[in-house]
């Protein structure tokens, strides 16, 4: 894939700041705390200070994701980074992509989210 143009994105501002608002009492949780002090990025896997970890919505609120606990996970600021707007089935799809690209000799698309890693 040469481009990501064919995600469509169409924010509803009201949901955006209602969800963020949502998920800025989830910081507060004990639920959230409980993940962070765990200190285990959901994407790479690694350990990392609570600090360091960032509040990642599996389906991003800007794509219609809701802040509950079922859509929410802690990640480091890499992945979060690395995995932008997209949804589950759309990094797997990216995955395929490249594991095709390279089968076939291409360059794999850049910026390939860190848990489809080959290590």
């Amino acid at each position: 894939m040469a481009s990501d143009d064919w995600i469509d994105i169409r924010k509803n501002e009201s949901h955006i700041a209602r969800e963020r608002a949502k998920a800025r009492e989830l910081k507060k949780s004990a639920w959230w705390q409980a993940l962070l002090q765990k200190g285990i990025c959901h994407y790479c896997g690694q350990k990392f200070p609570p600090d360091e970890l960032t509040m990642d919505h599996l389906v991003p609120v800007a794509r219609g994701g809701k802040s509950t606990r079922g859509n929410i996970v802690p990640c480091c600021r890499a992945c979060n980074a690395d995995k932008k707007y997209y949804t589950p089935a759309e990094l797997i799809m990216k995955r395929l992509e490249n594991e095709a690209a390279r089968a076939d000799g291409e360059k794999p698309a850049p910026e390939k989210p860190p848990e489809f890693s080959d290590n």
